[in-house]
């Protein structure tokens, strides 16, 4: 079997989702190593995640925000090519900005082949600031000097790639069925009182909480739910926005289930597991249009794209008097058939084997 390196320093959140997911789908047909750093968002029971058949490395010197050390930097890239060295793998996996950084610089690519999946470019995902800058130079020069493939998780990630670097192919995310199925079997809906919109996430910069808020606005007639907290949870003021904090997984869905529709105002998304989840649950989804977004939801078909706050607010109006059921069930079919784990195990495995 060929041997697989995923190395994977943003150990949390959606990217250890991604990433322990694709190592358990992979382990059938491939001889699976995975490079990883303990970061804060890690589960303490990671390894319960993993198939036991997963070589699992620890990377010591890799260590969160520290892209731009030369010293911690150098050090990174001696351990990452002594790793190499013992493993001889066949294909390299990079998953995220950190590892994607550090991995083309230390990956020639002349014994294997090397491929980056950004997990939805930083640099777009901040929106500005110096670090955000410094994100984008890194990657235009690692995209001309590497001979990595990027790969993608959309077709609009895909577009960005090719402006950053000439060697690239992407393959949809997707979402576990199975477990997803399980999770909302025996959950009874959270009842409201108003027509409800919601969004999850930390409410951050990329999320854009202030069009949110602003949308939350232009629709005082609606109740507006904000599952989780974060930095910028001052920017929501709107009277009618309840931001919840985070909350147990069965809890959160049980609101979802409860809501009428999912919005997602971010600036940029690979392509957001959250937004996957909610076209399984039928609710309808309005979503800015920007990367990875855009390629999911298909304006009119399945959901709404917007670009205004007066668009995504407009659309709530309509549904609230006339609720267009045939969408959400449109985006339901199209988890069933595309966005899913199935497809995706079946799909990288062409691929894996291809290079």
């Amino acid at each position: 079997m060929k041997r697989i390196l995923m190395v994977c320093e943003a150990f949390g959140g959606g990217v250890f989702t991604y990433v322990s997911q694709l190592c358990n789908d992979m382990i059938d047909n491939f001889d699976i190593y995975l490079a990883y750093s303990i970061r804060p968002q890690t589960p303490n029971n990671y390894k319960e995640f993993l198939d036991k058949r997963v070589h699992l490395i620890e990377v010591k010197s890799f260590s969160a925000n520290r892209l731009f050390n030369i010293f911690n930097d150098i050090r990174c890239i001696k351990e990452l090519r002594n790793i190499e060295e013992l493993i001889e793998p066949d294909v390299i996996h990079l998953h995220s900005s950190v590892a994607g950084g550090i991995g083309r610089l230390a990956f020639k690519g002349e014994k294997n082949t090397v491929l980056y999946t950004p997990h939805g470019y930083a640099h777009i995902l901040m929106g500005s600031g110096m670090k955000c800058k410094l994100y984008g130079i890194m990657e235009c020069l690692l995209g001309k000097i590497s001979n990595a493939i990027t790969l993608t998780c959309c077709e609009s990630e895909d577009e960005v790639a090719k402006m950053l670097t000439k060697r690239t192919a992407y393959v949809e995310t997707g979402v576990n069925l199975l477990d997803l199925s399980t999770s909302l079997d025996n959950i009874e809906p959270v009842k409201n009182d108003k027509f409800t919109v919601f969004t999850l996430g930390r409410v951050c910069n990329q999320k854009q909480p202030r069009l949110f808020n602003r949308i939350a606005e232009l629709v005082p007639d609606a109740k507006f739910v904000w599952i989780g907290n974060g930095e910028l949870e001052n920017q929501l003021t709107a009277l009618n926005i309840e931001v919840t904090g985070w909350k147990p997984r069965k809890e959160a869905l049980a609101m979802a289930k409860g809501a009428d529709v999912f919005i997602l105002c971010s600036l940029g998304e690979a392509i957001a597991m959250s937004l996957i989840e909610n076209m399984y649950i039928k609710k309808l989804i309005l979503v800015s249009n920007v990367m990875g977004n855009k390629s999911v939801i298909k304006n009119g078909v399945n959901g709404y794209v917007c670009t205004t706050a007066e668009e995504f607010a407009e659309h709530i109006k309509r549904s609230m008097e006339n609720f267009p059921s045939e969408l959400p069930e449109n985006a339901y079919q199209d988890v069933l058939y595309k966005y899913n784990t199935d497809v995706m195990k079946k799909r990288y495995i062409e691929f894996y084997n291809s290079l």
